[in-house]
C-alpha cells in the first residue's frame, strides 16, 4: 500500500478559510462562488484562485447549498479530490519522539475537525482514526478544522487495538484518557514518544482499546460536569504535552 490511498472521487470543501487552504495546498478542480456575494475576504479568495490558475464559477446560492449539503458554506465551495489517508507507519517514520492523537470512535465530524485543528496547532505528528463506526474526512470535518486539515496527516486503520499494539512495538508509549482513572493527565511523561488515545462521544474507550494502553489517566474536574467534550479533552492533554516537551 502506498503512503496515501489514491484520490478517486471529487468532494466539496466549503468555508472561506478551508477553501483558501485547499487552493494553496492541493489540486482543486474549480471553485464555486455564490452570485452576488460581496464579502471582502471572498473577493480576496477569488483573486487568489485566479492567480493560482483555479477556475471560478458563479452560481445561485441554492446551488452551493446542494453542493455543500449545508447552508453554512460562507458563499464558497471548492470541488477537489478527497484528502488521502496515510498508513500508520508513515506517521512514525523519521520522528524520534512522535506525538500522535488516536480517536476511538469519534462519530461527530465537527468534533473530529476540532481535534484535528488542535492537533495541528500543538505540533502533533498525526491523527489515527478507525475505519468503522467513526467519522472520516469530509467537507464538514474540513470546515470544523478551519484550514488545519490541509496541514494534518491522518491515518485510518481497520483495527484500532491492533494499531496500538503495532505502535507500542515501535517504542511509543500509549496513554488512554477516560473519566475516573486514578492517574491524572499531568502526571504522565509526554517527553517520550507517545500516542494519546481519546474515546468517542458517550461511549469512551472500547474495552480492547483501553487494554492496549500502557497507562490510563483522567482530567481533573472540579464542578458538576462528569466529562469533557473530546475536542476539549484533547486540547487539555495536548498542551500539557507541549508544556512538558518545551521544558525538556
Amino acid at each position: 500500500m502506498s503512503k496515501q490511498e489514491s484520490q478517486t472521487r471529487s468532494e466539496a470543501i466549503y468555508g472561506i478559510h478551508a477553501v483558501a487552504e485547499a487552493v494553496r495546498r492541493r489540486p482543486v478542480e474549480y471553485v464555486v462562488v455564490a452570485q452576488g456575494a460581496a464579502n471582502p475576504r471572498l473577493q480576496q479568495l477569488i483573486g487568489g484562485c485566479r492567480s493560482a490558475g483555479v477556475s471560478v464559477r458563479f452560481e445561485p446560492r441554492a446551488a452551493l447549498d446542494r453542493r455543500a449539503g449545508t447552508t453554512h458554506h460562507q458563499d464558497v465551495v471548492a470541488i477537489c479530490a478527497v484528502k488521502g489517508y496515510e498508513v500508520l507507519g508513515a506517521l512514525l517514520e523519521g520522528n524520534q519522539k512522535p506525538l500522535l492523537v488516536v480517536l476511538d470512535g469519534v462519530e461527530d465530524p465537527a468534533n473530529l475537525g476540532a481535534v484535528i485543528r488542535t492537533a495541528v496547532g500543538a505540533g502533533a505528528n498525526g491523527i489515527v482514526i478507525p475505519a468503522r463506526r467513526a467519522a472520516g474526512l469530509s467537507p464538514t470535518v474540513a470546515r470544523a478544522a478551519a484550514g488545519a486539515l490541509e496541514h494534518a496527516r491522518v491515518a485510518r486503520v481497520p483495527n484500532l487495538a491492533r494499531a496500538l499494539a503495532e505502535t507500542k512495538e515501535r517504542g511509543v508509549w500509549v496513554y488512554g484518557f477516560e473519566p475516573g482513572a486514578a492517574t491524572l493527565h499531568y502526571a504522565l511523561d509526554y517527553r517520550e514518544p507517545c500516542a494519546l488515545v481519546f474515546g468517542g462521544e458517550g461511549g469512551g474507550l472500547h474495552r480492547l482499546v483501553g487494554e492496549a494502553c500502557d497507562r490510563r489517566a483522567s482530567i481533573p474536574l472540579r464542578g458538576a460536569v462528569q466529562s469533557l467534550n473530546v475536542s476539549v479533552a484533547a486540547a487539555v492533554v495536548l498542551y500539557e504535552a507541549v508544556r512538558q516537551r518545551s521544558q525538556s
